[in-house]
């Protein structure tokens, strides 16, 4: 009997493992990326969030001085006085922070400036308003006024 020994095509033990071992560093780097692009996107939405929330403040504050006939800023309490002749609101700064009766936007101010006809003053009548954010978030300025009524000059 004739027996024909016949080879199997098959791959070497050496080259399996080179195979494995592209395979392995290909997805060591696939996780090393992605990790990457995970620490990216949340700092994205955390700028995201900080916007907003300066957004929502800056929204509040140009709704409630065109809302109000009067507006008023007291130093010493550190509060803004909202009034008109059918109802009163104000803002609190309190730790940096400012909040109203409704709401609280969790931004850190560094400064905040108030006017009244181009002038900047420290107590009374205003009728534009300027907050600086902290460098935490993103030393955003915030600027909202008012037109002034006729009104305003007379009772001066």
């Amino acid at each position: 009997m004739n027996v024909t020994s016949r080879k199997i095509p098959a791959f070497a033990l050496q080259e399996m493992i080179v195979v494995l071992l592209i395979t392995a560093i290909v997805v060591g780097m696939a996780f090393s990326v992605l990790r990457l692009v995970q620490r990216q996107m949340g700092s994205i939405q955390n700028i995201y969030e900080v916007k907003l929330e300066a957004d929502k403040l800056r929204q509040s504050l140009w709704v409630d001085f065109n809302r109000y006939s009067s507006v008023y800023y007291n130093e010493e309490e550190n509060r803004l006085y909202f009034s008109n002749e059918l109802e009163m609101k104000h803002y609190g700064i309190e730790d940096n922070r400012m909040v109203t009766e409704k709401d609280t936007f969790n931004i850190e101010i560094a400064s905040k400036i108030c006017y009244f006809n181009n002038n900047e003053i420290t107590s009374g009548e205003i009728d534009a308003f300027e907050i600086q954010t902290s460098k935490q978030t993103g030393q955003q300025r915030l600027f909202v006024y008012k037109d002034n009524a006729a009104a305003t000059y007379m009772n001066r």
